[in-house]
């Protein structure tokens, strides 16, 4: 993926107040972590256990869910090779700039091209940004059982074309910060194995094991 071009005219405005400075604000360390894996593989689910565990630690975070951001955000783009490029191009940029602001940002998108994953992770370690890729490596079978929305149904009887492991391609990392088999552990569990990289990195202070908040009424 190549980097795409400065607008014309633009100079690059120091905001003048130190990144350790504002992160002493909001209590926390920026990263980002990428959830990559096919539709159905668990992301968003691992996602949703993630946010609860830090959030529930007192961990600044927030989820960049890769259907919600095409609500909006990325409304404007399809599934061509190109618009997913786009797509995961515009998302590393978006969680640079919350990681950068110190939150953890927590990214679910399938991001099938391994040059759309490798460019967002060096947008954040060209500004020492920690970027950890975790890829939820279920068996295309099982993510086919699951079929949450219909999609596979709906490429299996050719009614929706470009489907990511069926007839577009999926590249899987090689090199993975994280592999989180799918089919086998829930989700809380691989939840906690990332807080655990978290903590590991310096993301995360080691009260981030906390599970969540008391529920005694």
């Amino acid at each position: 993926m190549s980097i795409p071009p400065v607008s014309p005219n633009v100079v690059w405005h120091d905001a003048g107040t130190a990144r350790d400075a504002r992160w002493a604000v909001v209590g926390g360390r920026g990263a980002t972590v990428w959830l990559t894996g096919l539709s159905g593989s668990g992301k968003s689910t691992v996602a949703v256990e993630l946010l609860r565990l830090l959030v529930g630690a007192g961990v600044p975070a927030y989820s960049l869910d890769g259907d919600n951001l095409r609500h909006g955000l990325n409304g404007d783009l399809g599934f061509s090779a190109a618009d997913r490029e786009e797509n995961i191009r515009r998302v590393g940029e978006v969680a640079r700039l919350f990681a950068d602001a110190g939150l953890v940002a927590v990214v679910p998108v399938i991001s099938p091209y391994a040059a759309g994953r490798a460019h967002a992770r060096r947008v954040h370690e060209a500004v020492d940004l920690l970027f950890v890729e975790v890829f939820v490596d279920t068996p295309i079978e099982v993510c086919e059982a699951r079929d949450v929305k219909g999609l596979y149904a709906k490429a299996r009887a050719g009614e929706l074309t470009g489907m990511t492991g069926v007839d577009d391609p999926y590249e899987a990392p090689d090199a993975a910060d994280l592999v989180i088999p799918g089919d086998r552990m829930p989700a809380e569990e691989a939840a906690a194995a990332i807080v655990e990289v978290l903590i590991a990195r310096g993301a995360v202070p080691e009260s981030g094991r906390r599970t969540e908040p008391s529920r005694e009424s």
